[in-house]
């Protein structure tokens, strides 16, 4: 994004002075609006906005078979398109690498894990297991599951892709039914039980553990909250932290900039915990008002 040098001291300076160009404090989000049940093909979908950006994501259920390392537990793969149409950038290679690095941190994030330079001394505050529940995907322990196939599109980028998307697919999650399954008697270790998918009875997905995706931006010497896109082309680095509602760190990723000292990753985590508890509040209101539209129509 090509900025003069007054437009960029400009976001700078409002930013030095808690006072971002559209009038936000630093750790304060844009207006944030939610739509469930906008694929009625799949299981479960989402369409947020966040401000200018604009995101929906599916959840589709498929009978699969547990990996042979995690056999009490179900899959879950998350697959990112941005749209030419949202970012002219976003045309050949250059939206390609982008889909990927999204999914990529979005698998981290709501899964558990951290990438990224400097955060290798953050690895303690991660608490396994604290994303998604793949456990409730399971069905049969090594030999049936379920997999949730993760679409996410980016309809119109304003910046903070990540967070967007991460609420769009908490949203989608808990818009998701999955059919009830009866399983056959026992079988033989090398033989697949019969399954029976039922088309009356569903079984809501359980989001009580789905984190949701804070990203921190650094803009001069200071971090803010849902940074838009003029304020990304200004920053030195940009870490996301995943936080579920009792407060666990479920993942890190960082992006740009040299490493961090612990002590400032630490601080990070602190406000991103802080900066959740109004997020998450947010994000559950739009939701629950989202499904009262819903059902009435």
């Amino acid at each position: 994004m090509g900025l003069s040098l007054g437009e960029q001291h400009f976001i700078k300076g409002g930013i030095a002075q808690d006072l971002r160009t559209d009038g936000r404090k630093r750790l304060t989000y844009r207006p944030i609006y939610v739509e469930t049940g906008v694929i009625p093909q799949a299981n479960g979908s989402a369409r947020v906005r966040i401000g200018g950006t604009d995101v929906i994501a599916s959840v589709k259920a498929e009978i699969g078979r547990p990996s042979s390392l995690q056999p009490d537990k179900g899959k879950v793969a998350v697959f990112i398109d941005c749209s030419p149409t949202a970012e002219p950038t976003f045309g050949g290679r250059g939206g390609e690498e982008l889909s990927s690095e999204l999914a990529l941190a979005l698998q981290r994030c709501l899964l558990g894990g951290k990438s990224g330079a400097g955060l290798q001394s953050s690895i303690h505050v991660l608490v396994p297991g604290a994303g998604i529940n793949l456990s409730s995907l399971l069905i049969k322990e090594g030999k049936v599951c379920w997999d949730l196939y993760i679409d996410g599109l980016v309809i119109s980028s304003d910046g903070n892709l990540l967070d967007a998307l991460g609420a769009a697919i908490k949203a989608a999650l808990t818009n998701t039914a999955i059919p009830k399954v009866n399983v056959s008697a026992e079988v033989a270790d090398d033989e697949q039980p019969e399954i029976d998918i039922s088309d009356e009875e569903y079984l809501q997905f359980d989001t009580s553990s789905v984190p949701v995706i804070v990203t921190l931006t650094k803009v001069g010497t200071h971090y803010i909250v849902d940074a838009t896109a003029e304020e990304e082309s200004q920053m030195s680095s940009a870490v996301s932290i995943s936080v579920n509602r009792t407060g666990h760190i479920c993942g890190l990723t960082k992006r740009s900039g040299s490493g961090l000292d612990p002590s400032v990753i630490l601080d990070m985590i602190s406000v991103a915990k802080h900066v959740t508890e109004t997020l998450m509040s947010k994000l559950d209101s739009e939701i629950s008002a989202a499904e009262a539209c819903e059902d009435e129509s």
